[in-house]
Protein backbone atom coordinates (compact mmCIF):
# COMPACT_ATOMS: atom_id res chain seq x y z
CA UNK A 1 0.00 0.00 0.00
CA UNK A 2 1.36 3.41 -0.98
CA UNK A 3 1.61 6.29 1.49
CA UNK A 4 -1.08 8.25 -0.36
CA UNK A 5 -3.44 5.29 -0.34
CA UNK A 6 -2.74 4.67 3.34
CA UNK A 7 -3.55 8.30 4.18
CA UNK A 8 -6.74 8.11 2.12
CA UNK A 9 -7.74 4.86 3.83
CA UNK A 10 -7.09 6.32 7.28
CA UNK A 11 -9.03 9.52 6.56
CA UNK A 12 -11.95 7.53 5.18
CA UNK A 13 -12.06 5.38 8.32
CA UNK A 14 -12.10 8.48 10.52
CA UNK A 15 -14.93 10.00 8.46
CA UNK A 16 -16.88 6.74 8.68
CA UNK A 17 -16.56 6.78 12.48
CA UNK A 18 -17.75 10.41 12.62
CA UNK A 19 -20.70 9.62 10.33
CA UNK A 20 -21.75 6.63 12.46
CA UNK A 21 -21.50 8.65 15.67
CA UNK A 22 -23.60 11.47 14.22
CA UNK A 23 -26.10 8.97 12.81
CA UNK A 24 -26.53 7.46 16.28
CA UNK A 25 -27.03 10.94 17.75
CA UNK A 26 -29.95 11.39 15.32
CA UNK A 27 -28.81 14.90 14.40
CA UNK A 28 -30.51 16.16 11.27
CA UNK A 29 -28.24 16.35 8.18
CA UNK A 30 -29.54 19.84 7.34
CA UNK A 31 -28.31 21.04 10.73
CA UNK A 32 -24.84 19.72 9.89
CA UNK A 33 -24.99 21.67 6.63
CA UNK A 34 -25.90 24.80 8.57
CA UNK A 35 -23.03 24.24 11.03
CA UNK A 36 -20.66 24.07 8.05
CA UNK A 37 -21.91 27.50 6.92
CA UNK A 38 -21.43 28.98 10.40
CA UNK A 39 -17.86 27.65 10.54
CA UNK A 40 -17.12 29.14 7.12
CA UNK A 41 -18.44 32.51 8.32
CA UNK A 42 -15.89 32.31 11.12
CA UNK A 43 -13.20 31.53 8.55
CA UNK A 44 -14.31 34.53 6.49
CA UNK A 45 -13.84 36.79 9.52
CA UNK A 46 -10.32 35.42 10.00
CA UNK A 47 -9.53 36.02 6.33
CA UNK A 48 -10.86 39.55 6.65
CA UNK A 49 -8.36 40.37 9.40
CA UNK A 50 -5.47 38.66 7.62
CA UNK A 51 -5.16 35.58 9.86
CA UNK A 52 -4.81 33.24 6.92
CA UNK A 53 -3.28 30.21 8.65
CA UNK A 54 -6.02 30.04 11.27
CA UNK A 55 -8.61 30.56 8.52
CA UNK A 56 -7.14 27.62 6.59
CA UNK A 57 -7.58 25.36 9.62
CA UNK A 58 -11.18 26.53 10.11
CA UNK A 59 -12.03 26.02 6.42
CA UNK A 60 -10.67 22.49 6.74
CA UNK A 61 -13.02 21.88 9.65
CA UNK A 62 -15.94 23.24 7.65
CA UNK A 63 -15.00 20.96 4.76
CA UNK A 64 -15.42 17.96 7.05
CA UNK A 65 -19.04 18.94 7.71
CA UNK A 66 -19.49 19.39 3.97
CA UNK A 67 -18.29 15.82 3.43
CA UNK A 68 -20.36 14.16 6.12
CA UNK A 69 -23.80 15.79 5.88
CA UNK A 70 -24.78 13.79 2.79
CA UNK A 71 -23.35 10.58 4.24
CA UNK A 72 -25.28 11.06 7.46
CA UNK A 73 -28.44 11.64 5.43
CA UNK A 74 -27.91 8.33 3.61
CA UNK A 75 -26.95 6.51 6.81
CA UNK A 76 -30.14 7.66 8.55
CA UNK A 77 -32.44 7.40 5.51
CA UNK A 78 -33.07 11.15 5.54
CA UNK A 79 -32.14 11.88 1.93
CA UNK A 80 -34.63 14.39 0.53
CA UNK A 81 -34.88 16.63 -2.53
CA UNK A 82 -34.94 19.68 -0.27
CA UNK A 83 -31.80 18.49 1.52
CA UNK A 84 -29.85 18.55 -1.73
CA UNK A 85 -31.23 21.99 -2.58
CA UNK A 86 -30.48 23.32 0.93
CA UNK A 87 -26.93 21.99 0.79
CA UNK A 88 -26.32 23.61 -2.59
CA UNK A 89 -27.66 27.01 -1.49
CA UNK A 90 -25.60 27.07 1.72
CA UNK A 91 -22.51 26.00 -0.23
CA UNK A 92 -22.91 29.11 -2.37
CA UNK A 93 -23.18 31.29 0.75
CA UNK A 94 -20.07 29.62 2.19
CA UNK A 95 -18.06 30.17 -0.99
CA UNK A 96 -19.07 33.81 -1.31
CA UNK A 97 -18.57 34.43 2.40
CA UNK A 98 -14.94 33.28 2.25
CA UNK A 99 -14.26 35.43 -0.78
CA UNK A 100 -15.95 38.42 0.88
CA UNK A 101 -13.48 37.97 3.71
CA UNK A 102 -10.66 38.25 1.20
CA UNK A 103 -12.29 41.32 -0.34
CA UNK A 104 -12.32 43.00 3.07
CA UNK A 105 -8.68 42.07 3.69
CA UNK A 106 -7.33 43.30 0.37
CA UNK A 107 -9.40 46.50 0.59
CA UNK A 108 -8.07 47.16 4.11
CA UNK A 109 -4.43 46.98 2.93
CA UNK A 110 -5.08 49.00 -0.21
CA UNK A 111 -4.48 46.19 -2.73
CA UNK A 112 -7.13 47.28 -5.20
CA UNK A 113 -5.94 44.95 -7.94
CA UNK A 114 -6.53 41.92 -5.71
CA UNK A 115 -9.93 43.28 -4.75
CA UNK A 116 -10.82 43.11 -8.44
CA UNK A 117 -9.19 39.68 -8.82
CA UNK A 118 -11.20 38.34 -5.87
CA UNK A 119 -14.35 39.75 -7.45
CA UNK A 120 -13.50 37.89 -10.65
CA UNK A 121 -13.10 34.69 -8.61
CA UNK A 122 -16.48 35.31 -6.96
CA UNK A 123 -18.08 35.70 -10.37
CA UNK A 124 -16.46 32.51 -11.66
CA UNK A 125 -17.57 30.56 -8.56
CA UNK A 126 -21.18 31.61 -9.02
CA UNK A 127 -21.16 31.06 -12.78
CA UNK A 128 -19.69 27.55 -12.50
CA UNK A 129 -22.69 26.50 -10.43
CA UNK A 130 -25.17 28.53 -12.47
CA UNK A 131 -24.08 27.16 -15.85
CA UNK A 132 -24.48 23.59 -14.64
CA UNK A 133 -27.89 24.25 -13.05
CA UNK A 134 -29.15 26.13 -16.08
CA UNK A 135 -27.72 23.62 -18.57
CA UNK A 136 -29.35 20.69 -16.78
CA UNK A 137 -32.73 22.29 -17.41
CA UNK A 138 -32.01 21.66 -21.08
CA UNK A 139 -29.72 18.63 -21.26
CA UNK A 140 -29.50 15.56 -19.00
CA UNK A 141 -26.15 16.39 -17.38
CA UNK A 142 -23.41 19.03 -17.44
CA UNK A 143 -20.64 17.90 -15.11
CA UNK A 144 -17.75 18.85 -17.37
CA UNK A 145 -14.96 21.13 -16.20
CA UNK A 146 -12.17 20.85 -13.66
CA UNK A 147 -12.83 23.64 -11.15
CA UNK A 148 -15.73 22.25 -9.12
CA UNK A 149 -16.34 23.37 -5.55
CA UNK A 150 -14.10 20.73 -3.88
CA UNK A 151 -11.14 21.83 -6.00
CA UNK A 152 -11.79 25.49 -5.16
CA UNK A 153 -12.05 24.77 -1.44
CA UNK A 154 -8.82 22.75 -1.45
CA UNK A 155 -7.03 25.56 -3.27
CA UNK A 156 -8.29 28.13 -0.75
CA UNK A 157 -7.10 25.92 2.10
CA UNK A 158 -3.66 25.61 0.50
CA UNK A 159 -3.49 29.34 -0.15
CA UNK A 160 -4.43 30.14 3.44
CA UNK A 161 -2.21 27.58 5.19
CA UNK A 162 0.88 28.34 3.11
CA UNK A 163 0.26 32.07 2.67
CA UNK A 164 -0.01 31.72 -1.10
CA UNK A 165 -3.47 33.17 -1.57
CA UNK A 166 -2.54 35.48 -4.46
CA UNK A 167 -1.43 32.69 -6.86
CA UNK A 168 -4.39 30.57 -5.74
CA UNK A 169 -6.76 33.37 -6.73
CA UNK A 170 -5.10 33.56 -10.14
CA UNK A 171 -5.53 29.80 -10.63
CA UNK A 172 -9.21 29.85 -9.65
CA UNK A 173 -9.90 32.97 -11.74
CA UNK A 174 -8.37 31.49 -14.89
CA UNK A 175 -9.44 27.85 -14.55
CA UNK A 176 -12.83 28.81 -13.13
CA UNK A 177 -13.75 30.92 -16.12
CA UNK A 178 -12.36 28.24 -18.45
CA UNK A 179 -14.71 25.79 -16.73
CA UNK A 180 -17.63 28.13 -17.41
CA UNK A 181 -16.60 28.40 -21.06
CA UNK A 182 -16.23 24.60 -21.26
CA UNK A 183 -19.74 24.11 -19.92
CA UNK A 184 -21.16 26.63 -22.36
CA UNK A 185 -19.49 24.89 -25.31
CA UNK A 186 -20.54 21.45 -24.05
CA UNK A 187 -24.14 22.59 -23.60
CA UNK A 188 -24.17 24.09 -27.10
CA UNK A 189 -22.88 20.81 -28.55
CA UNK A 190 -25.38 18.72 -26.60
CA UNK A 191 -28.37 20.92 -27.43
CA UNK A 192 -27.37 20.87 -31.09
CA UNK A 193 -27.09 17.08 -30.99
CA UNK A 194 -30.47 16.71 -29.30
CA UNK A 195 -32.14 19.11 -31.72
CA UNK A 196 -30.69 17.26 -34.72
CA UNK A 197 -31.85 13.93 -33.28
CA UNK A 198 -35.33 15.35 -32.68
CA UNK A 199 -35.45 16.80 -36.20
CA UNK A 200 -34.33 13.45 -37.64
CA UNK A 201 -37.10 11.69 -35.72
CA UNK A 202 -39.68 14.10 -37.07
CA UNK A 203 -38.45 13.54 -40.60
CA UNK A 204 -38.57 9.76 -40.26
CA UNK A 205 -42.06 9.94 -38.80
CA UNK A 206 -43.15 12.16 -41.70
CA UNK A 207 -41.75 9.70 -44.24
CA UNK A 208 -43.57 6.78 -42.60
CA UNK A 209 -46.93 8.57 -42.67
CA UNK A 210 -46.69 9.48 -46.37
Amino acid sequence: MTITRAIGWGCNKIIQLIVRALALSRIHPNFLTFIGLVINVGAAVLLGVGRFFEAGLVITGAAIFDMIDGRVARETNQVTRFGGFFDSVLDRYSDLGLLMGLLVYYASIGRNFYVVLTAVVMTASVMISYTRARAENTIPSCKVGFMERPERVVLLIIGALFNRMAPVLWVIAVLGNLTVAHRMIYTWQETKRLEEAQLGGIRRKSEVTR
